[in-house]
């Protein structure tokens, strides 16, 4: 009881000491823990984390027990590990910094919310869109802008500043038109964009089956907010990039519904629109 006195009298007196700039620290450490967490579970290297916790773990241990001989071996190896990770995750460090140099710092860490009446039509008929074009086995690639500016890809091709539809997106990629081998760029709801070069990704581990539609819809993926669109020229499935991260042969009703948890954050309500594009599907009227 004695013991459990003394401990609430001492954080009693460490939190009588506490101010702004003490919380203010503990935020941004808090925000930094945070955003590192979460760039492990994008690019897949949790394992790595794991390793290097456990090295970490086991260089206190070797301190605490006086085991010299260990504790001089771990230490040299995370000296040289910090050199490994440099280049071991260099394509992830530029991919930051990049972020850094292309956007302002609050849109670097406070995403911004999708604008739910703007996008609404937006989804629905890029999702028409697709579908067709996957079953004419039609070839495109779709990149929605978010946070992070564009603007030096859609130099790269033809400025079209019109609103989406399905007609257009179609007649884009129709295989005579010549934007069709580029990539469509839409900001703000409008396709802003068309016949695009956009970065492909330079990741050894991707499937060798993907061509060159694929590649670039990740790679724009990789190096900035974007999210890709790629309708495949040879199978006709529908996949979708984001964070470098692919998901392949979707359905029109999944497909939808990645659309709406990236492009529509924050608003899970507006999801229930989507009875609205199925009934399309089903050819119902919609009221």
């Amino acid at each position: 009881m004695t013991a459990i006195k003394a401990l609430l009298a001492q954080g009693l007196q460490y939190f009588q000491g506490f101010s702004i700039t003490d919380a203010l620290d503990i935020l941004i450490i808090s925000f930094v823990i945070y955003k590192l967490l979460g760039f492990i579970h994008r690019t897949k290297t949790a394992r790595i984390a794991r390793t290097l916790v456990f090295v970490f773990i086991m260089l206190w241990v070797s301190d605490r027990l006086q085991l010299h001989v260990i504790n001089f071996v771990l230490t040299k190896a995370i000296e040289i590990g910090l050199l490994a990770v440099v280049i071991l995750f260099q394509p992830e460090i530029r991919r930051v910094l990049e972020r850094f140099g292309k956007n302002k710092l609050t849109a670097l860490l406070f995403s911004r919310e999708g604008n739910s009446q703007m996008m609404e039509p937006v989804i629905v008929q890029t999702v028409l869109a697709a579908t067709q074009m996957s079953k004419e086995k039609t070839g495109a690639l779709i990149v929605f802008e978010r946070d992070i500016s564009l603007d030096d890809m859609m130099k790269t091709g033809t400025i079209i500043n019109a609103d989406v539809s399905t007609e257009l997106l179609r007649n884009i990629f129709f295989d005579k038109s010549p934007l069709h081998d580029g990539a469509v760029i839409i900001k703000d709801g409008q396709i802003k964009a068309a016949g695009c070069m956009v970065p492909l990704s330079n990741n050894s581990n991707l499937s060798r089956d993907l061509g060159m539609r694929h590649r670039a819809g990740i790679g724009v993926s990789e190096q900035s907010d974007a999210v890709s669109v790629i309708v495949s020229e040879e199978t006709g499935s529908i996949s979708f990039a984001v964070d470098g991260m692919l998901k392949r042969h979707l359905t029109p009703e999944t497909f939808e519904k990645l659309l709406r948890n990236e492009l529509m954050v924050g608003d899970k309500q507006e999801q229930g629109k989507g009875k609205k594009l199925r009934n399309i599907f089903k050819g119902k009227r919609n009221d």
